[in-house]
């Protein structure tokens, strides 16, 4: 246990500390009243009187209790937390590219430009569009997008009737949310007993009032919709138009692209599939693309090309509107265009094919021991259900926060809804044999658990400096701020 393990900055020893190294003299003064007239980080703050050593040692201890996709397995499903590769960190660093300021002439950052503009033709060969907007900050901003594109599409043909966008019960929760935003409302489509979406369903609820469909391929089961085609025509010849949420690009990269099954617009969340950071209230992207008949809505400005100079092009007479300040977060796009140049069209082939192996190994060696949702083999993601271990006594949440004990970060879990008793795993492509046997080993030992010490299992974690919080009380009574 580290000291001042649990303690908050301001409850740490106000020991204080040195602060003049060097001699004062007529040009150099340690005093910062000499500068300001009054010590204003002192008299107008409320900052603990703590040594600099005393905040490294308290930040670093902090961080070490963090845990990431650098410390252990983390198949959190739906979320993809692959490797970051450091060479993308090195590329966003360079002078060029970091010290550029978003309001600078288009003439000074040509070069800045030129790489996001080739992000843009990258993704459309990957997604099979035939134009992106960088805009967006997040992929569910992406998704708001996207279905605004859709709108203004049925608004510019003057065809107010079609209030509504279909979306699957298996669908991420983002999705039905995004239609909201965005003035539709949510017709659900049913899915079948293998998990895949209803195409009889889908039909009778398609009609002149349909704008559009969201789906997600390969869904939120991990498994690929064999019926896409139907789908994406069955939404086309009533007039609406197919919106592909990019979450589960992962496993089918330079296999298949959702512009060829039939999608027109899509976003990618480039944390997922191109390996930017994820979390933690940082800058994100979810860039936008779509098929040419809906390149006169996209966001403005939108990149262009006259010659060999580039520039951002805001006579978009009818573009919807922006969606961010600025033109997107550059760092994490160019983290993006890294990661694909990095690994080029084989590359990329090769991670969509660890991610599909990875996620069928681990789901083989699982299946026998938990309840499964589908009979089929799985994409990069699968969902295993709890309800055996229910049954004895221990649910998805107990046999979670147990894996903690053996240093894997939990699946996510009770989503989606349509599973009892959750657990949807995705181990991704960039994990090792070691860290994909550190997990089978941990779900074979808490199946055992169970059985034999469910106590065990329902006082867990046990070695964290938080163990059971009561998360119903978190969530409705946050406490953001300190009380001393």
């Amino acid at each position: 246990m580290l000291i001042n393990d649990r303690k908050l900055v301001f409850e740490l020893p106000q020991a204080g500390g040195r602060r003049a190294f060097i001699p004062e003299g007529d040009r150099l003064s340690s005093d910062l009243k000499s500068w300001y007239g009054q010590d204003k980080l002192r008299d107008s703050l409320d900052l603990p009187n703590l040594a600099e050593l005393q905040v490294i040692r308290h930040y670093t201890n902090l961080s070490n209790k963090n845990y990431g996709v650098e410390n252990g397995p983390y198949p959190l499903g739906s979320c993809t937390m692959k490797y970051n590769p450091k060479i993308n960190e090195d590329v966003v660093a360079m002078p060029g590219f970091a010290h550029v300021h978003p309001m600078q002439p288009d003439a000074t950052v040509q070069g800045t430009l030129k790489a996001l503009y080739h992000l843009e033709e990258l993704l459309c060969d990957l997604t099979g569009m035939d134009g992106f907007t960088l805009q967006p900050a997040a992929g569910a901003h992406g998704e708001y997008a996207g279905v605004m594109l859709i709108k203004s599409y049925h608004q510019a043909r003057h065809d107010e009737a079609r209030k509504y966008i279909l979306v699957p019960d298996s669908a991420h929760g983002t999705n039905p949310a995004t239609a909201a935003m965005a003035g539709y409302k949510i017709r659900e489509v049913k899915s079948l007993p293998n998990g895949e979406v209803d195409v009889e369903d889908l039909k009778s609820k398609c009609d002149e009032t349909v704008a559009g469909m969201m789906l997600t391929n390969p869904n939120t089961l991990g498994l690929f919709e064999t019926q896409v085609k139907e789908i994406t025509q069955a939404v086309h010849d009533c007039g609406g138009l197919m919106y592909y949420d990019g979450a589960n690009l992962n496993p089918i990269m330079m296999q298949v692209r959702p512009g060829d099954m039939g999608f027109d617009c899509v976003h990618l969340n480039v944390h997922k599939t191109l390996s930017t950071p994820h979390g933690g209230g940082g800058p994100g992207a979810g860039p936008v693309g779509c098929k040419d008949f809906l390149k006169p809505y996209l966001p403005k400005p939108v990149l262009a090309k006259e010659g060999d100079k580039y520039f951002w092009d805001y006579d978009r007479p009818e573009s919807f509107g922006r969606v961010r300040s600025f033109n997107g977060a550059t760092a994490v796009l160019l983290r993006a265009l890294s990661y694909l140049m990095a690994n080029g069209y084989e590359g990329l082939k090769d991670s969509a094919e660890a991610a599909v192996a990875n996620a069928n190994y681990l789901y083989g060696k699982l299946k026998d021991l938990y309840a499964t949702s589908t009979d089929q083999p799985v994409m990069h993601e699968f969902v295993l259900s709890g309800d055996i271990q229910a049954k004895q006594g221990c649910n998805t949440m107990d046999m979670a926060k147990r894996m903690i004990d053996y240093g894997i970060h939990p699946p996510t879990v009770y989503f989606p809804l349509i599973v009892h008793e959750a657990m949807m795993f995705e181990p991704t492509d960039t994990e090792t044999v070691e860290g994909m046997q550190k997990m089978v080993h941990a779900m074979q030992e808490i199946a055992k658990e169970v059985e034999n010490n469910p106590d065990l299992i329902h006082a867990a974690p046990h070695h964290t400096p938080v163990r059971r919080p009561d998360e119903v009380k978190a969530a409705k009574d946050l406490v953001v701020k300190f009380e001393g």
